[in-house]
């Protein structure tokens, strides 16, 4: 469910979007998706006003105030990542989560430290286009139904006796009507004929020091007729083709410079990268063996995250005021064993606790995406009205609880596969049930995992 925005807040490079929003009210905004964590959202949340504040000051001094990156220790399935994606999400900014796992030092196989920044510029890219998209969405859809109605209904052309003005309002007349009823969907099924583009083989990949490219599109650019940019008649329906002209009038109309411009601002001023796993290349040289990269890794991370400038195909971009948040359990490896310059580049550090039966009681029931009202929501699409009694959930909390404490502890994540497992045979004989509406309680429950949670070997597989 998306966070609806006041209007002022909607332009993503407006001075005062975070105005609207306090450190107190970002975190309200936050307890509407993830239970407890407050001294995780309290950082967060002054970590945003911060990006408000930086702006209000003199142009001189802003740029010497970097962001404090954070550091969030605790176990999977605790909200590390729902904080940061909902955080994001709720300031409009490009964001990106990665696993910093999959990096290795410069020389070794593996991907590039600066495609974090390549693959957020292309995400801010895909964001401020969808945005313009909208914007022109009206016009667009007037130029495509012109379009179709030139198809539909050709004008009068004739070189030797152009047409009176009677026969001209005749026209005007007749088209009027046909776009009637071409809004009221009385012509979709129309069969008609348009041109489309060739497009006979997919984009050329290319691997350079940059990462993977496609150049595809840009040679098709460069050389229209190269790789599909011949034209064919093709017959669909009126339905296809109003999409098809759409498609093609809102790529005319949105200028694809100034969205890539407006893009790289954007990452620059507003990015957040979610590095997960950061404890996972964590530790100094063994001097043997794969460890030798780890370090390799994190000095390769650093001048990312404390400000460099990256070549993208869309320009360069300042890495000076991306937020970067850093995650991980830290069950082995210690922040302490980052180097002392990463270290340094992480200045907020909390702790995320691990998650209790009360704490899974209120994740089931209280936030907006609760997982019940998702499993409602789901079966309601069949006519099944599920009522889980107050006395099921405090059971499926408990058994979440003591399946965390014996074996792996993953969170809320265990809350999923208990439910999938409780209302598997619901879910399976949902469009042939004869009841219509079901309800499930704490003796439904414990009959459904009985004989999971009496074998204890079998619990740890399934549950």
């Amino acid at each position: 469910m998306t966070i609806q925005l006041p209007k002022s807040m909607r332009d993503p490079l407006d001075r005062d979007r975070e105005a609207e929003l306090t450190p107190r009210e970002i975190v309200a905004e936050l307890d509407k998706y993830i239970i407890g964590q407050q001294a995780a959202k309290k950082a967060v949340a002054i970590a945003l006003r911060n990006r408000y504040r930086r702006r209000r000051v003199s142009p001189e001094l802003a740029d010497e105030i970097t962001p404090k990156n954070i550091l969030m220790i605790g176990p999977t399935g605790v909200g590390k990542t729902e904080i940061s994606r909902r955080l994001a999400r709720l300031a409009s900014s490009p964001f990106l989560k990665i696993e910093a796992s999959k990096f290795t030092e410069v020389g070794y196989v593996g991907r590039d430290v600066e495609s974090i920044v390549r693959d957020l510029v292309r995400m801010a890219v895909d964001l401020v286009r969808q945005e313009k998209t909208a914007e022109v969405r009206e016009k667009a859809a007037a130029g495509a139904e012109e379009k179709l109605l030139d198809i539909l209904l050709p004008p009068v052309r004739r070189r030797d006796n152009p047409p009176n003005e009677e026969e001209y309002q005749s026209y005007l007349e007749s088209r009027e009507k046909m776009r009637r009823q071409l809004r009221d969907g009385q012509l979709d099924d129309r069969p008609v004929e348009i041109e489309v583009r060739e497009r006979s083989t997919p984009p050329l990949e290319i691997f350079s020091n940059q990462g993977v490219e496609e150049i595809g599109l840009q040679i098709q650019e460069l050389i229209p007729g190269f790789m599909g940019g011949k034209t064919k008649k093709r017959k669909v329906k009126v339905s296809e083709a109003r999409e098809h002209f759409l498609d093609e009038e809102e790529r005319r109309l949105v200028d694809m410079d100034q969205v890539s411009r407006l893009a790289v601002e954007r990452v620059e001023k507003s990015g957040i990268v979610f590095l997960d796993e950061l404890d996972k290349v964590a530790g100094r040289e063994s001097g043997r063996g794969p460890d030798v990269s780890r370090e390799g890794v994190q000095r390769d991370l650093l001048p990312i995250v404390e400000g460099t400038t990256v070549n993208t195909r869309y320009g360069l971009v300042r890495t000076d005021h991306i937020l970067f948040i850093g995650a991980g359990a830290f069950n082995v490896a210690k922040p302490a064993d980052l180097i002392p310059e990463l270290q340094g580049r992480f200045p907020i550090r909390v702790e995320l606790s691990s998650l209790n039966k009360s704490d899974f009681v209120r994740i089931l029931t209280e936030p907006e995406n609760a997982l019940i009202k998702q499993y409602r929501a789901l079966l309601a699409t069949e006519g099944v009205d599920l009522i889980i009694t107050a006395d099921a959930i405090d059971e499926i909390a408990q058994t979440a609880e003591e399946v965390n404490r014996e074996a792996e502890d993953i969170g809320a994540r265990r809350l999923h596969t208990i439910m999938e497992k409780v209302l598997e045979e619901v879910s399976f004989r949902a469009p042939d049930a004869a009841f219509r509406k079901i309800k499930i309680d704490r003796d439904y429950v414990q009959n459904a995992l009985k004989d999971i949670v009496k074998n204890a070997d079998l619990r740890r597989f399934i549950l």
